[in-house]
């Protein structure tokens, strides 16, 4: 059974930076789009980025000019720097992963177990 593993999530105030990453472990799979979600208080889970296998990211327009995704495929590792934060970013943040176990499988959507970010002074 394949798991996504993330890390790097916590405190930061007002105007900070901190980097989120998502290993997928386990043996004889296949990535395809990997990416994160975030959900807020309250609030619906959303899309926050989805890069390809290829490296073409599609951002929320919130975090566009702040957020950069990047994904490193021989260590099967989505990455998310995260500039310029301010207290509306504060959520848990959701690894995910299109993902096919071993050949003949079908694909499906992977989630890591979320990663608490807090921007607050």
């Amino acid at each position: 059974q394949v798991q996504l593993v993330e890390s790097g999530g916590g405190l930061v105030q007002p105007g900070g930076s901190l980097r989120l990453s998502c290993a997928a472990a386990g043996s004889d799979f296949s990535i395809n789009d990997m990416g994160w979600y975030r959900q807020a208080p309250g609030k619906q889970r959303e899309l926050v980025v989805i890069i390809t296998r290829t490296s073409n990211a599609a951002y929320a327009d919130s975090v566009k000019t702040r957020f950069t995704v990047s994904r490193d495929n021989a260590r099967n590792t989505v990455y998310l720097q995260m500039n310029s934060l301010n207290p509306e970013d504060t959520a848990i943040y959701y690894c995910y992963a299109r993902i096919k176990e071993r050949a003949g499988n079908s694909w499906a959507d992977y989630w890591g177990q979320g990663t608490q970010v807090t921007v607050s002074s």
